[in-house]
């Protein structure tokens, strides 16, 4: 199954520095999802564009879960710093981010429900260090419901190095190769 992929976007959340990596707390000059957006990117063709939040988790890894976790609770939306130019552009968005507390961080919900996905492809992706997708695409497919969601991919954090491979396959399964 091959899509039609005139123009592609790779969308994504990642936290650089203290980091939950491999059973223990290790500052990341480069955060887990940026490296497999980044990745996907290499691959693919694709845009880029960083999912951040206006006001920062805090440096502090117990301290940015907590507020992760408040926010979780409360089903917040925090502001973001950026939109996509033309997102109408785009067919298919790749959507990127860690898993925490079972779902992706709230700014990306924040970016789901700031555009209208409608006949649109999203590829969703993340980073985690055991709990795999986790509700991540059941919240995606409820943000947006006239999207084609496929089936993500999880990638251990600390594996995100030797992740190639089942990035290739990741994209030939799902139909979003780029063909040459």
């Amino acid at each position: 199954m091959e899509r039609n992929m005139s123009k592609s976007l790779i969308a994504w959340y990642s936290r650089k520095g203290s980091n939950y990596f491999d059973g223990k707390i290790m500052d990341l000059p480069v955060g887990n999802t940026e490296v497999i957006a980044k990745k996907i990117a290499a691959l693919t063709g694709a845009e880029l564009f960083h999912i951040e939040a206006v006001k920062p988790y805090p440096a502090d890894y117990d301290e940015s879960t907590e507020v992760a976790k408040i926010e979780l609770g409360e089903n917040a939306r925090p502001e973001l710093t950026a939109s996509v130019p033309d997102f109408d552009a785009y067919d298919v968005i790749y959507l990127g981010y860690p898993i925490w507390w079972g779902v992706m961080p709230m700014p990306v919900l924040t970016f789901l429900e700031s555009y209208n996905f409608s006949g649109k492809t999203i590829a969703p992706f993340c980073t985690h260090e055991g709990s795999g997708l986790g509700m991540s695409e059941r919240y995606i497919r409820q943000a947006c419901p006239q999207a084609t969601v496929l089936p993500g991919l999880a990638i251990i954090g600390h594996l995100r190095e030797k992740a190639d491979q089942s990035l290739k396959d990741w994209l030939k399964k799902t139909g979003l190769a780029k063909q040459g």
